[in-house]
């Protein structure tokens, strides 16, 4: 008998992508060390190459981080990248650079958590295809602590108003996930810890049906910015039902018509240096190989 597929394992819903989380930073240097030699990740080499701006590629999504007050994001960000032990290393190595900042680092039972110099907060993982799909360096989701007594309504939010499929999980506390692309979330978590007020950080999702959530969020008087023809923004989560305030985080929204939709990105091979150096291993690759491939 033929094997039965899961077909609505591959649903994406309406959101096909998240690209980027951003956050303002007041030292450009600092942010290098942290997220370029300290993480392992690469700087963008097209784009915003000044000392204003400059966005980290993450596999197929960015860190963008212009120069400004400090932003910290009410949660943390999820990353996968291969090699813990390097990892530590890298980290251990940049740590006198950053003494008396808020740079710190620690070992979990499955990932590191590491604190940039301003406090947000990334949690690090090796590559598991069980459990964040086939990707061996990316970020699969963002998370974010929300008051006691919102997830369920945040739940709601995202399929009614965004087109987004999202459910609500009971484990380690009470979660609200929205699926904004192939094994990427959004996600919610309840706290009893209140969250601190918004600073104006924000993360960004294309979407297909882009007309669609942009009229029922006009209707709501939700929208916070009309930035051009390809994209706009919204910041307050509601409850679609009453309107209750539910969350605030700035979501930057394009269609997949944007110019720079899936715009390949360059990833570094952050275990090459010029004293072990080898021809052909320059680039790490952001899917696991096909030894790894599931069927």
């Amino acid at each position: 008998m033929q094997q039965p597929f899961d077909r609505a394992a591959e649903d994406l819903g309406n959101a096909i992508h998240l690209e980027h989380v951003n956050v303002q930073v007041p030292d450009q240097r600092l942010a290098t060390l942290f997220y370029v030699a300290g993480i392992g990740l690469t700087r963008d080499p097209y784009l915003m190459v000044s000392d204003s701006n400059m966005w980290v590629n993450v596999g197929r999504s960015q860190f963008h981080l212009p120069s400004g007050r400090p932003q910290v994001l009410r949660g943390h960000s999820g990353i996968v990248i291969a090699g813990r032990q390097a990892l530590l290393q890298r980290l251990a190595a940049v740590a006198p650079k950053l003494e008396g900042t808020a740079f710190s680092y620690r070992e979990r039972n499955d990932h590191v958590e590491a604190v940039c110099p301003w406090g947000n907060r990334l949690r690090c993982f090796e590559p598991d295809a069980g459990r964040f799909g086939r990707i061996a360096l990316g970020m699969p989701y963002v998370e974010f602590e929300v008051p006691r007594g919102t997830a369920e309504a945040i739940s709601r939010f995202y399929p009614e108003i965004m087109g987004i499929p999202a459910s609500v999980v009971n484990g380690d506390g009470t979660l609200a996930r929205a699926k904004v692309g192939k094994d990427q979330y959004l996600q919610f978590r309840e706290s009893d810890a209140a969250p601190g007020g918004f600073d104006g950080h924000h993360i960004q999702i294309y979407i297909t049906d882009f007309s669609g959530p942009y009229q029922r969020l006009r209707e709501r008087n939700l929208i916070s910015r009309e930035d051009n023809q390809y994209q706009y923004r919204f910041c307050d989560i509601v409850d679609p039902a009453d309107g209750r305030h539910l969350f605030t985080v700035e979501h930057e929204v394009r269609s997949a018509t944007h110019p720079m939709y899936l715009r390949p990105l360059v990833n570094r091979n952050p275990a090459q240096t010029n004293r072990t150096f080898a021809n052909g291993y320059d680039q790490a690759p952001w899917a696991m190989g096909p030894d790894q491939y599931d069927g």
